[in-house]
């Protein structure tokens, strides 16, 4: 008598759940993030414990520096920078992608786009970031996005156009040029649907880099600024308090961690994979 045996999930069932369970972190940081300041118990800036207070009582984190309810700075504290990561992500990846494929499909201009990335690139990335949040009047948050995406936009144009620049030059590519297609065409129609591998990727990657920017920025003292809740201001806060109370510091230094190594893990599983000579197209 043979045992019936379990029939294999569907391929798109596999997928989504390869996909799913890595962003399954990320997705619970980012509902909290939106609902968290309804749910915070203490108003962010209320003092309600000694500085640095260790967690109980009407502090389940502690208190900060200032004797603040930890929680209540943690839950309000994440929609910002995932907005402003977010915001970068979208805003670099659309802005290179599109170059990048024209510099791939016109050669001749491609070749001034990239060295003027590749000037951009030799400026320090610390040294340009405290420049334009400096020089930007009033600074804060959007000094701080404007300078992660003006920095961000070279290396992702680099990396599209390698990747693009291979398509380019494709059987199918050229017969669409040759028949008259015109660039809007070629790079949306004909070119793009082959780098969402490589689109993805740069996505996660790009959102990961706005978050480290964001919290480098917050220890020069740039971007957002006391009294805000912010994550990454949290840490800089807090800093010296850690051996007292360290919820004060890792609490927000886990769910950062969390976020950036969740939305990795869910880009890498939402990219295509690549066929192999076993694979059949």
């Amino acid at each position: 008598m043979t045992v019936p045996t379990k029939p294999a999930a569907p391929a798109p069932t596999r997928r989504a759940r390869r996909v799913l369970l890595p962003a399954v972190p990320a997705l619970l940081l980012v509902a909290l993030a939106l609902a968290g300041p309804l749910l915070a118990p203490h108003p962010i800036d209320a003092p309600v414990a000694f500085p640095y207070a260790e967690a109980g009582g009407d502090a389940p984190l502690g208190g900060d520096q200032l004797g603040r309810d930890v929680l209540s700075r943690l839950l309000s504290g994440g929609a910002p920078l995932i907005a402003t990561a977010l915001a970068i992500a979208l805003i670099v990846t659309a802005a290179a992608t599109a170059t990048g494929i024209i510099a791939a499909l016109r050669p001749a201009l491609g070749r001034w786009i990239e060295r003027a990335a590749d000037l951009t690139i030799l400026l320090p990335s610390v040294l340009a970031i405290m420049l334009i949040a400096l020089a930007w009047p009033a600074g804060g948050r959007l000094a701080v996005a404007a300078a992660a995406t003006l920095l961000g936009i070279p290396y992702a144009v680099r990396i599209v156009s390698a990747a693009a620049a291979p398509i380019a030059t494709t059987g199918y590519v050229e017969a669409a040029a040759a028949g008259g297609e015109n660039l809007w065409h070629l790079t949306v129609r004909e070119v793009l649907p082959n780098l969402r591998s490589t689109v993805i990727a740069l996505f996660g990657l790009r959102f990961v880099e706005g978050i480290y920017i964001v919290s480098v920025a917050a220890f020069l003292q740039l971007g957002p600024q006391p009294p805000e809740a912010d994550w990454a201001l949290m840490i800089r806060e807090n800093a010296a308090g850690i051996t007292l109370n360290p919820w004060a510091v890792g609490a927000p230094c886990l769910a950062i961690g969390l976020l950036a190594i969740s939305v990795n893990l869910a880009a890498e599983a939402l990219a295509p994979a690549r066929p192999t000579p076993e694979t059949p197209l």
